[in-house]
């Protein structure tokens, strides 16, 4: 023995799933393998698995944004069926992405229409423009 003693170990290389490479939290792998166990195509690219969890993650916070803001204006702390429903209907390419969609338990959009309304007469359209004697 020359004396020196036993070499350092070398440090652990510390694992990083796919997903934390990417800065994302939907998993990559996992959506990896569904793309090729789904046979989809004859051969996935790994660079296909990261954009789609990219676009996933995207919609999913896009969606839940938009029903945060209608439970916060229903005076709720939780998002329901109901408030996914009310944030996709209202927004134009949400809805379109989910026109073939059912949300089950989140009701429909409200609408009255407008022959359904009662008809504005001459007198109720004269009494309305009248400005009231309060002075204001």
């Amino acid at each position: 023995m020359s004396g020196r003693g036993k070499k350092p170990a070398k440090a652990a290389k510390v694992m990083k799933t796919k997903s934390e490479k990417a800065g994302l939290q939907f998993p990559v792998g996992r959506i990896g393998r569904f793309l090729r166990r789904g046979h989809y195509a004859e051969r996935i690219g790994t660079g296909a698995a990261v954009y789609l969890a990219g676009v996933l993650e995207y919609l999913t916070a896009e969606i839940l944004e938009l029903a945060g803001n209608a439970a916060h204006e229903n005076k709720r702390q939780r998002i329901g069926p109901r408030h996914i429903q009310l944030a996709v209907r209202n927004d134009e390419e949400l809805n379109k992405l989910f026109s073939g969609v059912t949300i089950a338990e989140g009701g429909v959009m409200p609408n009255i229409h407008a022959q359904l309304l009662p008809k504005k007469t001459a007198h109720t359209a004269a009494s309305q423009e009248e400005p009231s004697g309060s002075g204001f």
